[in-house]
């Protein structure tokens, strides 16, 4: 039998300057037409704060292939 491990992250609170693991479940990813629409987002453990970041192409390869919530941003035009 295969013993999973769960895959967490290293995080920083731009806010409050925290710094620790997040499990994927605590993670959501946006990938948007550019690289201004794509980021991830968390919410602080420490302060509560809401963190939005930038996310590149390997970011959302690792957190796409980690099982993070994603959402596909279309746009209107």
């Amino acid at each position: 039998m295969r013993r999973v491990v769960p895959v967490v992250f290293k995080a920083a609170c731009s806010d409050c300057r925290g710094r620790f693991e997040l499990a994927a479940t605590a993670l959501r990813l946006a990938i948007g037409g550019s690289s201004r629409t794509t980021f991830y987002s968390f919410t602080c453990p420490g302060c509560g704060t809401a963190v939005r970041k930038p996310a590149g192409e390997r970011i959302v390869q690792l957190l796409s292939g980690a099982g993070v919530r994603t959402l596909r941003l279309h746009s209107t035009v």
